[in-house]
């Protein structure tokens, strides 16, 4: 969900105290609503509950953005901007001082990242992607492995590893390409990386540390509510079995934990779904809405074992 836009543009993680160190699991995701407004919500897993209450806002409003983060904080890149924002979880504060901009305008983009880093893919029609340092709030285009196409409208989700990126439209030809971008080496690839099932872009993404599911967003023409399990292990796909979303969903976002993601339909519309798992079920039901109506936005959260 650009999720991130989970990301998603979009991209997703989920945080917890302590669990930088191995120990709690992720316990709020922080979404961004997009739709050119500084709008965020902070949803609690345990309680399905959400609030734009005591959240800190964007610096400026936000669209077509994207967000990662660790055990403490999320990075959100605000979207047709350089600006980015730091999130930080314990007192619900936001702020762009003394956050490093993109190294270019950056739209549609996607993130991911581990417990050091973020990977933001800048989106724009180009290839260059970002390396976020959170200690030091930190970024650099330099020595970071580019996508192998061009890309808009893409999401991405990993585990402490590998961030898996779908990168959405190429040129005017919507795309099933995905890169896999290792941390370590800071090196990229789509050789041996499982495509799409369908030509997509437009989604989001949201994982644990063994599997990445990807709403695929705008099929063709088509808003469309089909998802992909990617399996990290043996960098895998399917749309078999996967839960579908309860309904047609595009420009959206996705944050979890271990256990579950969350992910904001987008399209205009307050509905979230909940994806579990374990289980590859999905349920609108008794999952909080958005504050206002979410589209365009990005998510950002922590989940043990992915992002240590």
């Amino acid at each position: 969900m650009p999720a991130i836009i989970t990301r998603g543009a979009m991209s997703a993680k989920g945080f917890g105290y302590g669990a930088a160190s191995g120990g709690a699991d992720g316990t709020k995701g922080i979404f961004a609503l997009g739709n050119n407004t500084g709008t965020r919500n902070k949803y609690t897993y345990s309680t399905c509950s959400s609030t734009a209450s005591g959240v800190g806002s964007s610096s400026a409003t936000s669209n077509y953005g994207s967000a990662a983060g660790n055990s403490t904080r999320g990075i959100f890149a605000l979207g047709f901007l350089t600006t980015r924002n730091k999130y930080t979880y314990a007192c619900c504060s936001s702020t762009a001082s003394g956050v490093a901009a993109s190294s270019a305008l950056s739209t549609g983009g996607s993130a991911a990242g581990n417990s050091t880093r973020g990977i933001f893919a800048l989106g724009c029609d180009v290839t260059t992607r970002n390396k976020y340092t959170y200690s030091t709030c930190s970024s650099t285009a330099s020595g970071v492995g580019s996508s192998s196409a061009t890309s808009i409208g893409g999401s991405a989700a990993g585990n402490s590893t590998r961030g898996i990126f779908a990168l959405g439209e190429i040129g005017c030809c919507i795309s099933t390409t995905r890169n896999k971008y290792t941390y370590a080496c800071c090196s990229s690839t789509a050789c041996g990386v499982a495509v799409s099932s369908v030509g997509s872009f437009n989604g989001s993404a949201a994982g644990n540390s063994t599997c990445g599911i990807f709403a695929l967003g705008i099929i063709g023409c088509t808003f469309s509510t089909t998802r992909n399990k990617y399996t990290y292990a043996t960098c895998s796909s399917t749309a078999c079995g996967v839960a579908a979303s309860s309904t047609c969903s595009r420009r959206g976002s996705a944050a979890g934990n271990s256990t579950r993601g969350i992910f904001a339909i987008g399209n205009l519309t307050t509905t979230r779904n909940k994806y579990t798992y374990s289980t590859c079920s999905s349920t609108a039901c008794g999952v909080a809405v958005s504050s206002a109506v979410s589209q365009l936005g990005a998510a950002a959260s922590w989940a043990v074992c992915v992002n240590v």
